[in-house]
Formats: C-alpha cells, sequence, structure tokens
C-alpha cells in the first residue's frame, strides 16, 4: 500500500461512524491538547469487548487497514489479533493507526476511560482522548530514551496550563 498523507481525523470519524469504543493516545492526543510535538501516526487504545471488535473489524475494512511491518502489507487485521493486549502497527487509506490493547504497564480501555475526555476535534467530530496528567504519567512507566525529550515538552505544557 502506497504511504497516503495522513489524515488523522478522517480515520477517526470512520471509527466514529461505526460506533468503535476507543480512546485517543499519543502523539495526537498530545497535540490535541496544546503540546507543540510532531507525530507521524494515530494511537489509540480500544475496547476489547467482542461487540466492540466486530465494530472495529467494519471501520478496519472501511479504511482498507493493512499491517506496516514489513512482509505484513498485505494482512489484514482479525479480531483475534486486536483482542490481545499487543499493538497492532496498521496502514490506512487515510495513514498510519496504531491499535493498542494496552499501554504502559497493562492499562486497558476500560482502566483509561476515567481518565479521558470527550474533546472537539474540528468539523463537528468528539472523541475521547486520554487526559494530558495521564499521558504523561503513563509514558514515563515505560519511557524509552526517544519518549524522554517528548515527555519534558508534555510536563512543560503541562505546567504552562496550570498557569493559565
Amino acid at each position: 500500500m502506497k504511504k497516503p498523507t495522513p489524515d488523522f481525523r478522517a480515520i477517526l470519524r470512520i471509527l466514529r461512524e461505526h460506533r468503535v469504543d476507543f480512546i485517543i493516545v499519543g502523539g495526537v492526543c498530545a497535540v490535541l491538547q496544546g503540546a507543540p510535538i510532531n507525530t507521524f501516526d494515530l494511537d489509540i487504545v480500544h475496547s476489547r469487548k467482542p461487540t466492540n471488535l466486530d465494530r472495529l473489524i467494519k471501520a478496519l475494512e472501511a479504511l482498507n487497514a493493512r499491517y506496516r511491518t514489513s512482509g505484513h502489507e498485505k494482512l489484514k487485521p482479525r479480531a483475534s489479533h486486536l483482542a490481545s493486549s499487543g499493538h497492532q502497527l496498521l496502514m490506512t487509506l487515510s495513514g498510519p493507526l496504531d491499535l493498542l490493547g494496552t499501554i504502559g504497564h497493562g492499562h486497558s480501555y476500560e482502566d483509561l476511560a476515567g481518565e479521558a475526555k470527550e474533546l472537539d476535534i474540528g468539523e463537528g467530530l468528539r472523541a475521547q482522548v486520554l487526559d494530558l496528567t495521564a499521558l504523561v504519567r503513563i509514558k514515563a512507566e515505560t519511557a524509552q530514551e526517544k519518549d524522554k525529550a517528548q515527555l519534558a515538552v508534555l510536563r512543560r505544557t503541562l505546567e504552562e496550563k496550570s498557569r493559565s
């Protein structure tokens, strides 16, 4: 699949149209809350309940989602893949999408739901987004070297938001 120009709002719109239960995490989550960072994919934690997985599979079909890892570009995600706690790295018609069963030290959709808030992300689209404080805490749990610089920016964003 040719790499499309990322249009995260288009991905989110399809997920919402299919009534998928998910929470935006990662870079897009941070950007939506004012952090000045760059991101190259959309990360979401999805509910792994069977009814939600059915809706998610239909949304992924509408997005023509395929794995983006080398040698697996023609492989479509299946419910068994999405039911795991692991990460599914996909390419869609509207750009890269990472489906995460859990983040940090095993935080699932149900664990994160109380720390998410619904935000207007433009063009009449609303979605659940992990609170920035929770994102920082969870990123710090498993921060790799590449995450440390981003964590500093996220912490600074939190400081600035608390002053205003």
